[in-house]
């Protein structure tokens, strides 16, 4: 027997209560009237007939429900060993590979058909449990008996784009055997890639209750040629302005000459031949890409093809588009914040920003859909329509920027995001009196390229309260300067000094045009744009979760990735094949975005013979042995079973004491 909380013995203590109860308050003089105790002699009366004790049974019962509770809390248990028919024969797991690399030559072919003879090697009645394997595990099927289940669900084993992790693996075979508290015979067919083993060994330990049983469909490494990467730009402007390099690589290949081709659209553009060293890799730059106008589904293609033609191509996205609008709402036009804004927008390298500038009054009527954002500097009180116009565009999945100065001082809160302004702290330039940037949040994407701000001077900015908006950036006096908010579908950024180089000295500063650049792209969501994404990648299709307009999102099979409930409420997505996903915005916004393959599944290595013998080490040495202490036996728990009978003897110790209190009841009557 063992006990879970030992500590609590110390409760033992309380077994003094019952002898105070039954010693210690026995003792009770009743005074009786006499006329004079001169004449009795004076003694000392002897106290040990009244310190005998009385209810034997009542004190015993009493002890013993305190020992009782005491032993409840200390979580008492004792281990017994799993019975033949509770424990069973050994689990046979058929553990399957459906990873990338295994599409190669029909090796998940030659898995399925090498479990499928091992499934008829099993003894009748043997349970079999069928899983499959890559980036994480998928049962096929429970435990069954039936060997037509078991065929069915090896049969039924597709593969995946998903990489490989032994880890994984291990990690599921550890959790069925303490699941079902048996051993498990764990056979595992795979490729054995090399590139599937963690970089921690602990992480691929199987446990004392599993044997493992490798059966590799290759025994050497194979050579294969890959399109490895492909730096090109997200976003296209101007198609004689761009460069996209792709780089080859080689696995266990000797020197060899590969031709390269740039596609998109459906037809070829450009082809360059490379020479590759022996297992290295080399790369090729084209300087154009032709491209209509919107989305283009762009690859590089490596020729001729290997016996791994799927990796032999690498899918981007581009967008071919015209620079984006970004519309500059303020008081007047011609103002100092304007011409600093726009002076930063047009130095960005890739010309990705137009900036049209008008009035309030004129923006109040003025379509929003075709801005990638909004800009609202130092606007007080706007015309009537411009803050519902404002707040409908953001709400659709749009982006206002709010810089705020002295005139927004006339209104008490932040259009759209709703901040409370509280005032206005000016600071006189004369003594070197102003604000600094304390605090910056570097993790921002509109700061993130731009994180030295020490130097910029704040001699005015608008106090607002947070109220739980994510502050970026906060003065030295704690206040924030930089704030964003999620509206909707889309984000509401605040900043509280106005860009006219009269409230501050910020666009004097190398920080200022990175700042603004960046922000922009941000609020674009220019940013979270890239070529190409990796197979099991994470992917936001909205700020934050939670219901809303519907998004829409079609898998590289032209499906639907999203029920219609999904589509309203979750934030992203998990790009699980590679392919093309579509994904379309409730504000018209569209995205492409390309999804391919971990390249290290192209290296078909496979694990030393050394690194799998220890592998198998790691957990049951033979088939007959049982699984270990810790698997053979089951754990008990006692504290319940000690809690009703402390229950129990409770109601015994209230009918005792009832029926003692009566007693003496009578006598006193008596």
């Amino acid at each position: 027997m063992g006990f879970l909380t030992p500590a609590f013995f110390a409760g033992l203590l309380a077994l003094g209560l019952p002898v105070w109860l039954h010693l210690l308050q026995q003792h009770r003089s009743t005074p009786v009237p006499f006329a004079s105790l001169m004449l009795f002699e004076r003694r000392l009366q002897s106290s040990v007939k009244h310190r005998r004790l009385k209810y034997l049974l009542l004190f015993a019962l009493r002890l013993l429900l305190l020992a009782l509770l005491v032993l409840a809390f200390t979580h008492p248990y004792f281990e017994r060993r799993a019975s033949a028919g509770a424990a069973g024969k050994a689990v046979k797991v058929i553990a399957i590979d459906h990873s990338f690399s295994m599409r190669q030559g029909g090796r998940l072919d030659r898995a399925k058909q090498q479990a499928l003879e091992a499934a008829r090697s099993f003894a009748g009645g043997d349970r079999v449990e069928v899983i499959s394997f890559g980036a994480g595990v998928q049962v096929e099927q429970n435990p069954v008996t039936d060997p037509a289940a078991v065929r069915a669900a090896i049969q039924g084993v597709r593969a995946t784009d998903e990489r490989s992790s032994f880890a994984e693996l291990a990690r599921a075979l550890r959790a069925t055997a303490q699941t079902l508290q048996v051993p498990v015979e764990a056979h595992v067919f795979s490729d054995m890639q090399k590139s599937s083993w963690p970089p921690n060994f602990a992480d691929a330990q199987l446990g004392g209750g599993v044997r493992l049983i490798p059966h590799p469909v290759v025994e050497e490494r194979e050579a294969n040629f890959a399109v490895e990467s492909v730096l090109a730009p997200a976003r296209l402007y101007d198609p004689k302005k761009v460069r996209v390099q792709v780089t080859v690589a080689g696995y266990g290949t000797g020197p060899a000459r590969r031709r390269v081709t740039l596609a998109a659209g459906g037809r070829e553009i450009e082809s360059k031949e490379v020479d590759l060293p022996a297992n290295g890799r080399a790369s090729v730059e084209f300087f154009a890409l032709e491209a209509s106008y919107g989305w283009n589904r762009a690859e590089a293609r490596l020729s001729p093809a290997d016996a791994f033609p799927d990796d032999d191509v690498l899918y981007f996205a581009v967008e071919r588009t015209e620079p984006r609008k970004v519309l500059f709402v303020s008081e007047g036009r011609g103002s100092r914040a304007q011409l600093y804004f726009r002076t930063a927008l047009e130095s960005a390298s890739d010309a990705a920003f137009a900036m049209e500038a008008m009035t309030a009054a004129q923006a109040a009527a003025l379509p929003l859909k075709p801005y990638a954002c909004v800009v609202l500097s130092d606007v007080g009180a706007m015309p009537a329509g411009l803050e519902e116009n404002l707040r409908r565009y953001v709400e659709a999945g749009g982006a206002l920027w709010v810089v705020l100065g002295r005139t927004a001082l006339a209104r008490d809160l932040v259009p759209v995001s709703g901040e409370q302004v509280r005032e206005s702290r000016y600071s006189p330039r004369e003594g070197e009196r102003f604000r600094t940037v304390a605090a910056l949040d570097t993790a921002h994407p509109a700061v993130r390229s731009a994180p030295r701000w020490e130097g910029v001077k704040f001699f005015q900015a608008v106090a607002v309260d947070p109220d739980g908006a994510r502050v970026v950036a906060r003065l030295s006096d704690e206040a924030p300067l930089l704030l964003e908010r999620p509206v909707g579908e889309g984000r509401v950024l605040v900043f509280a000094s106005p860009l006219d180089n009269i409230a501050n000295d910020f666009p004097l500063h190398p920080s200022f045009v990175p700042f603004v650049v960046e922000t922009a792209r941000y609020l674009a969501r220019m940013e979270e744009s890239r070529a190409s994404q990796q197979v099991g990648a994470y992917y936001e299709i909205r700020a934050a979760a939670g219901a809303g307009a519907a998004v829409e999102v079609r898998d590289p099979r032209g499906q639907r990735a999203l029920s219609l409930t999904e589509a309203a409420e979750v934030r992203g997505i998990t790009l699980a094949e590679r392919g093309y996903y579509e994904i379309r915005r409730p504000s018209g916004f569209q995205e492409l975005v390309a999804v391919n393959p971990d390249r290290q599944e192209s290296d078909l290595d496979v694990l030393p013979a050394e690194t799998l013998a220890l592998w198998r080490n790691t957990g049951q040495d033979s088939a007959g042995a049982s699984v270990g202490a810790a698997a053979q036996t089951r754990r008990v728990s006692l504290w319940w079973y000690a809690l009703l009978a402390a229950f129990l003897l409770s109601l015994a110790e209230a009918w005792v004491g009832n029926r003692h209190l009566a007693v003496q009841e009578q006598r006193m009557k008596a």
